[in-house]
């Protein structure tokens, strides 16, 4: 009985085109780079009004971060240098604070600190703020835009870290998919390019990310790729080591893909190929863990908690997704490129991919616990809406796998048994092989029933285009065939070359159309396909989430903001948070205050009041006040309306310059019981 492929085109296409639209919506106005460690504190605070000059300014940041001599400069209203150039180690036990001291005499005037260092997970991470000695003056220093790892070098370096996963999954799990599910694919040259090429881009990915790492984390000029100062600094540190190691270990990877291509090819004799194959094994997984590991090494799994399990966790995540993702590249390149593909090596693969799977979901649960910690991170975090996107695209990866799978168990049924039927399906179906890949039978490589006549037709019609172009191709072939085959004709060089050609054009059109007449082999092959697309989504996703700042830091990072006084909150928009207590029945709560986009003009704002367990207060009233006390502006009143429990919403507020504004929120409980709360916040 004939089985027909499921056109999967249209409905995977929507999919992709919802989870492109998906990501772009999170990404769209993402910072050029978000990392790990974030700034908690400074000494002064941003926007504060000192009455001397203080001999130091100190930062304080989440995690620990990489300092140089010049990762913090203060600049007085001149623009001039105001600090003297030394970068202080202030840490103690878990607070990672560094300073850098300042010239004695300064006078009295708006000063700003710029400051840019490296995350201890490779990321860098910029930012600047202002404070005052004495009053708040002009100044002609303007606040620079936070640009570590942005522009032309950001998107080189983000485009090199890409390509540098997705190589690695190729490389690792084609190796593994030849030595494991199919030793007859060694002599197969188009897997054999897949392969090769996946590990020359994965050096070449290599050494752009170690010489575009200076600029990347620096300046963000490209010429500074070039700068042998630069790279040797590079050189020092905890990238630049992991980066090294992993060039080094593409040396041995090279031997490693020298051998499988070449010796094991040609091994007859069964127990030296079975050797042979168990000695690349172990070597294989050892190279390929020891280039997981400089991942490891340099990225999120060696800071945060836990690091000690959470890098060898990282490692066993790399490398399933490698034989999962790799070995479907390679397959899907066996499928289409390949003479044939045996049953057995499709189902052996079938059964490393569910492997794979069950120990991604493992590390990835474990990982996810580690990066975002709560439910409202999951949610209210950048990481944690990448993290479901990148669930909801496996979902998706994980039903076509199931579709996959159902084609290799149709792939697996007992060829026919009746003679006549197996020798006619022998005459259709039976593949050419290639040169150097070994011999083989349909009845190896699986066999199709002959058709009914229903199926025939259909068959017909879905090739009607193609058969006649091959058709005519032959025609041609032939005629031409016959017109140099005349006694007194001699083919021209030319003539004989493009028949060369259009016979080459016959016989490739010719063993596609083999192919594609067996429709359980044309069902897999489609269901593939459509799994590696999904999967360079996936991939892509993966490669942004492990640059960005997880959701566990970020909520750590903002709950201590909040009570640092003043809260800067440039290009994005405000969100606050505001306890209060006016002492009556029900007057415990918190006011959350949302100003978007937070910046002069127009803004929307929303205020939810809510109880200390979380659940919305309704309450009779509440008022919204802006004052810019450093321009004598305001109070500027707001008067919010209700839109429902605990939910109050005001449009077109306007803020009419930039500044330190306060925002004085007035809360009532009851007809007696009121209170006002206040914060700085840095608008525009």
């Amino acid at each position: 009985m004939t089985t027909t492929a499921p056109r999967l085109g249209t409905a995977v296409a929507r999919l992709l085109i919802l989870a492109a639209a998906l990501l772009g919506t999170l990404l769209a106005g993402a910072a050029p780079a978000s990392a790990h460690a974030a700034l908690t504190g400074s000494d002064p605070r941003d926007g504060a009004v000192v009455a001397t000059a203080p001999k130091e300014v100190n930062l304080t940041f989440s995690e620990q971060v990489a300092m140089s001599a010049d990762s913090i400069r203060v600049l007085d209203p001149a623009g001039r240098r105001a600090d003297t150039g030394e970068i202080r180690d202030l840490c103690s036990g878990a607070v990672v604070r560094y300073g850098v001291g300042l010239r004695a005499g300064l006078p009295d005037g708006t000063y700003t600190v710029a400051w840019q260092t490296v995350s201890a997970d490779s990321h860098p991470i910029a930012g600047a703020f202002t404070f005052s000695i004495g009053a708040p003056s002009a100044t002609s220093v303007a606040l620079p835009e936070p640009n570590a790892g942005g522009g032309l070098v950001g998107a080189l370096y983000g485009t090199a870290r890409y390509l540098s996963y997705a190589s690695f999954a190729v490389l690792v799990g084609g190796g593994a998919f030849v030595l494991v599910c199919w030793p007859r694919g060694a002599g197969v040259r188009p897997v054999q390019r897949t392969v090769v090429r996946a590990w020359l881009t994965l050096t070449v990915a290599t050494l752009a990310m170690l010489l575009l790492r200076n600029p990347y984390t620096g300046s963000g000029e490209l010429s500074d790729a070039f700068d042998l100062a630069g790279l040797k600094s590079v050189l020092e540190t905890k990238t630049g080591a992991a980066l090294t190691s992993r060039l080094l270990l593409l040396g041995a990877a090279a031997l490693f893909v020298a051998v499988l291509f070449g010796s094991y090819t040609r091994r007859t004799d069964p127990k030296e190929r079975k050797d042979l194959a168990f000695g690349l094994g172990l070597g294989g997984t050892v190279v390929a863990a020891g280039i997981a590991g400089t991942w490891a090494l340099a990225e999120h799994a060696s800071t945060g908690i836990q690091p000690g399990i959470a890098m060898p966790v990282d490692i066993l995540h790399l490398l399933a997704v490698a034989a999962w993702l790799g070995g479907l590249t390679v397959l899907l390149v066996a499928l289409y490129r390949a003479p044939s593909v045996e049953r057995s090596a499709v189902e052996r693969f079938s059964k490393v991919a569910f492997g794979s799977v069950l120990v991604l979901a493992a590390t990835g649960l474990y990982q996810s616990w580690r990066q975002v910690g709560s439910w409202s991170a999951l949610t209210n975090t950048r990481y944690g809406q990448l993290l479901l996107v990148k669930i909801g695209l496996l979902a998706v990866l994980l039903g076509i796998a199931w579709i996959s799978r159902r084609w290799t168990q149709r792939l697996a049924d007992p060829a026919p048994t009746d003679p006549e039927a197996l020798s006619e399906t022998r005459t259709v179906s039976e593949p050419e092989t290639e040169t150097g890949s070994g011999t083989g039978t349909e009845a190896e490589a699986g066999t199709v029933s002959e058709p009914e006549p229903e199926a025939e037709a259909a068959s017909e019609a879905d090739t009607a285009s193609e058969v006649d172009t091959v058709s005519e191709v032959e025609a041609q072939a032939g005629a031409q065939t016959a017109s140099e085959s005349q006694p007194d004709s001699e083919p021209a060089p030319e003539r004989a070359a493009q028949l060369a050609r259009q016979r080459a054009a016959v016989a490739t059109a010719r063993r596609k159309r083999e192919r594609d007449a067996d429709p359980e082999r044309t069902g897999l092959r489609r269901s593939v396909l459509t799994e590696a697309a999904v999967a360079v989504v996936l991939l892509a996703v993966t490669t942004v989430l492990t640059s960005t700042e997880p959701g566990r830091t970020e909520e750590e990072a903002g709950r201590t903001g909040t009570t640092a006084g003043s809260a800067a909150v440039p290009d994005r928009p405000v969100d606050i948070r505001l306890p209060f207590d006016t002492g009556g029945v029900d007057g415990k709560g918190v006011v959350r205050l949302s100003l978007d986009p937070g910046r002069t003009g127009a803004n929307a704002l929303h205020l939810f009041v809510e109880r200390p367990n979380g659940k919305p207060l309704d309450v009779p009233e509440v008022k919204v006040a802006f004052t810019l006390e450093a321009k004598d502006v305001g109070p500027l009143p707001v008067a919010p309306d209700r839109i429902q429990t605990g939910h109050w919403s005001a449009s077109g507020v306007q803020i009419p310059m930039p500044g330190e504004w306060k925002i004085q929120v007035t809360v009532r409980t009851s007809d007696i019981d009121q209170t006002t709360i206040d914060k700085n916040v840095k608008i525009g």
